[in-house]
């Protein structure tokens, strides 16, 4: 197998891109993308360890939980987890975070480029907190680009059209994966259970 080494190579398959494709990338919110954010209630956030690891973590809330600061500022609180930490300790090292804001049934999504930084500023959390308790800490990315990304991707995979879907019944459950994965002693509904009350008692 021959891999891609150079842009050129790359280019030379794919060609440029169109104006639009260029021009459409902005340098802050815009009313539009604050519309979406305040309706988005899920967001990808990329970013790199200093060894050069890429990793993406969900973060999910109510609908705006990304908190528009400023045409320039966005803030993102942080709940409990499992206190991996893996972008929030990329983030340290290398503040450079790339997002993917989605709403649920819009196949086009929202695109945002920028610099985070960490925070546990205490009005800040709380104001950004849930049912009564304030946010762990909060990452306010300083924008750089931002741009809607095209449907298409959306529409090849079908997802959010539910005779799509796959019968859950068929996967196994996550108590399941992890006795395997692990080689746990526990049983698969013990695990599960212990999931679902963790779900139930520390989501916020």
């Amino acid at each position: 197998m021959e891999f891609v080494e150079t842009v050129e190579q790359l280019r030379a398959r794919y060609g440029a891109p169109g104006e639009g494709a260029v021009r459409k990338v902005l340098p802050m919110i815009d009313d539009h993308s604050r519309a979406f954010l305040a309706r988005s209630p899920f967001v990808l956030i990329g970013s790199q360890s200093p060894d050069g690891r890429a990793d993406v973590t969900p973060k999910g809330d109510a609908p705006g939980f990304v908190k528009v600061l400023d045409a320039q500022t966005l803030a993102i609180p942080d709940r409990p987890g499992n206190r991996r930490l893996d972008t929030w300790e990329n983030i340290i090292a290398n503040p450079s975070v790339g997002m993917i804001a989605l709403v649920p049934g819009m196949q086009e999504t929202l695109r945002i480029n920028g610099e985070a930084r960490l925070t546990f500023d205490e009005g800040l959390c709380e104001e950004l907190g849930m049912n009564g308790r304030p946010a762990l800490s909060v990452a306010v990315v300083k924008v750089r680009e931002v741009f809607m990304h095209c449907a298409k991707c959306f529409i090849r995979s079908g997802l959010w059209k539910p005779e799509t879907w796959p019968d859950r019944s068929e996967l196994p459950t996550l108590g399941e994966i992890l006795r395997d994965q692990m080689a746990l002693a526990e049983s698969a509904d013990a695990l599960d259970a212990s999931l679902a009350d963790s779900y139930r008692k520390s989501l916020w």
